[in-house]
């Protein structure tokens, strides 16, 4: 039993090439070597893993270049190319609106990397970090944010890990439709909800490795994608509740820091980390926590950092 702190930073990484982007991540490296499969740390796996980056996301491959020669680690292409990750598996609650996408996200503390970049890799983008380069959620320039929840099957393919897809989706593409398009053709290893958001549409699909994009009822996500959700992980996520009650409260920032939907199960990977309010026709984001908030914007980003008190552990 105890405080819970987490301490998020902010931080500038430009185009990754003069440094900061791997001034942040070399330290992190060890952590990450250990989401990679054996398979990924084997040539034949390694050369694999960047040929199907270079097949579906040809446009972020001289940054994929530069992000390598950058980091200078061993297995660091296979690693960036996010297609040799072991499977991960979070909560998460989000909505989208015309112009609006709120999310919380829920995962355990200690894997969280907790960065806020904000990165010129192929045009302004501001989002939650993980995995060296992925994205939980985000927005670009041109008015598009997109955040992900698991999609709460065990089942596991070939693809890349869905953080990667988020950053490619937000550094080339300017619409929700265009972005649906894209996201059609991309192998994604692991069942997710992606939840899509521009000044005049919103909404959210299920991928996976064993199905087809599929278009939600509304742009509304938790933890599950078919119906009936199986007792025993309704009884362990609360997905179908959550769901019902965001749907109920709508976009709306104070439903989210309150119980069910701001969760704290910590020990259990399933407690709330922080609210993100994307406004992403106003190029700005707000993370929310229980009586503390921190916005960020295109025109006004602060690297920094603050250190939060989540709740308690155990």
């Amino acid at each position: 039993m105890g405080d819970l702190d987490k301490t998020f930073r902010a931080i500038d990484v430009g185009d990754g090439g003069d440094g900061r982007w791997a001034a942040h991540t070399r330290p992190l490296w060890s952590l990450a070597e250990g989401w990679m499969t054996e398979e990924g740390r084997t040539p034949e796996g390694a050369e694999r893993a960047r040929k199907l980056f270079e097949t579906h996301m040809p446009e972020l491959v001289p940054v994929l270049d530069r992000l390598v020669r950058q980091l200078d680690r061993p297995d660091a292409e296979a690693f960036l190319t996010l297609a040799t990750l072991r499977p991960f598996f979070s909560g998460c609650t989000q909505i989208g609106g015309a112009g609006t996408l709120l999310r919380n996200y829920d995962f355990d503390p200690d894997e969280c990397e907790g960065v806020i970049v904000r990165s010129d890799f192929l045009r302004p983008v501001i989002g939650m970090q993980d995995a060296a380069w992925g994205l939980l959620d985000g927005m670009n320039d041109a008015g598009l944010a997109v955040s992900l929840t698991f999609g709460g099957r065990l089942v596991h393919g070939p693809g890349f890990a869905v953080l990667i897809v988020l950053r490619y989706l937000l550094e080339t593409c300017d619409t929700v439709d265009e972005a649906v398009g894209r996201l059609r053709s991309i192998p994604i290893s692991l069942p997710q909800n992606v939840t899509l958001v521009d000044r005049e549409r919103a909404v959210t699909v299920y991928v996976g490795p064993d199905i087809e994009l599929t278009e939600a009822p509304d742009a509304c996500a938790a933890n599950h994608q078919h119906l009936p959700v199986p007792d025993e992980q309704e009884r362990f996520s609360r997905t179908g509740r959550r769901l019902a009650a965001v749907r109920a409260a709508g976009a709306d920032v104070a439903a989210m820091l309150e119980p069910p939907l701001h969760q704290t199960a910590y020990d259990e990977g399933l407690g709330t980390l922080y609210t993100a309010h994307y406004r992403p026709g106003e190029g700005r984001v707000t993370y929310h926590w229980p009586g503390e908030s921190w916005e960020q914007s295109f025109d006004a980003f602060a690297p920094g950092e603050r250190t939060i008190r989540l709740g308690r552990r155990g």
